[in-house]
């Protein structure tokens, strides 16, 4: 039974949502250059100049990973430009160890891919990798920065290869109200975190190919097929989140317990230091003011003991 949904829109963080407003060929209209504000040309704030995006062409992903378990909960669009490039976006939801490596890892899916039969030159096209994090990197997570272009460099910062780049974005990181959205790259981040929580198109968001997305991302207008694998799609989003929150709270008072424990052993190691310290301290007193007495001068006494002829002269 499908039991009705509260949102008027999807979660575009689901998997569900993210497929059906980017990556299914009936919506192919959100992914062309005619339309000002479009999917592609979120893309196309993230690519460099000589890389913009004019037209794309849906491909299979399967070899990315074949089941949801296999993707960890992530749909993976795989799609290439007319004039050759090829991207991969994946929505990735949860931290995992080597998510770096796994990047790298799938781009060399789309190298490989390029190889011709006979004779070939190895001329390839450009390759992008890019990722949409519901998370934030560990080594990033003071940093206000969201957006990271990762890309290959020689020792002098120069880039040695541009056909091939990472890109990622830290969605968590992004906080701007509807008020303060200023770029076309704002409103699509802001979509991506708050379209469910929406329950009209705001003023900065409509016309053109976001009034086109609203209504492909309005449940009202889904069949009851669609709206049931949308349920099964958020819960597992949902139960998701609950895990990830758990682990992370878990981690917190597991952290805490740590700190504890650390601060008292650091705590006993700063009294012992602080007493050997304030020891020493009592020792070279009793010893200038034996000195003073046995007549030496006070010069000679600041030599011996480090201290200053003023300080010796007081005690």
């Amino acid at each position: 039974m499908v039991f009705p949904l509260p949102d008027k829109y999807i979660d575009l963080l689901t998997d569900f949502g993210f497929k059906r407003v980017f990556g299914t060929e009936p919506n192919k209209a959100l992914l062309m250059d005619e339309v000002p504000l479009s999917a592609i040309d979120f893309l196309n704030t993230l690519l460099p100049p000589h890389h913009q995006i004019q037209d794309v062409t849906i491909k299979n992903p399967e070899f990315l990973g074949n089941t949801l378990v296999d993707r960890r909960a992530i749909f993976d669009i795989y799609c290439q430009s007319t004039s050759g490039e090829r991207f991969i976006v994946e929505m990735q939801k949860a931290k995992q160890t080597f998510f770096k490596d796994r990047s790298v890892y799938y781009a060399t899916f789309e190298i490989q891919e390029q190889a011709q039969q006979g004779n070939w030159n190895y001329k390839l096209t450009a390759v992008y990798t890019v990722g949409i994090l519901d998370f934030c990197f560990d080594d990033h997570k003071h940093d206000s920065e969201l957006l990271h272009v990762v890309e290959l460099k020689n020792q002098r910062c120069e880039v040695f290869y541009d056909k091939l780049k990472f890109i990622y974005v830290e969605l968590p990181k992004f906080t701007k109200s509807v008020d303060q959205l200023e770029t076309h790259f704002d409103k699509w981040l802001f979509l991506l975190r708050h379209l469910a929580s929406c329950n009209a198109p705001p003023e900065p968001l409509q016309g053109n190919v976001f009034a086109q997305l609203f209504e492909v991302a309005e449940i009202a207008n889904f069949s009851s097929e669609e709206q049931a694998l949308y349920q099964d799609s958020l819960k597992v989003y949902r139960d998701m989140y609950s895990v990830n929150q758990t682990l992370i709270q878990e981690g917190l008072e597991q952290g805490r317990q740590e700190g504890l424990e650390q601060g008292r052993q650091e705590g006993l190691e700063q009294g012992l230091e602080q007493g050997r310290q304030e020891g020493e301290q009592v020792g070279i007193q009793k010893v200038v003011k034996q000195m003073k007495a046995a007549g030496l001068p006070l010069k000679d006494i600041a030599q011996y003991t480090g201290l200053s002829v003023d300080d010796i002269d007081q005690l």
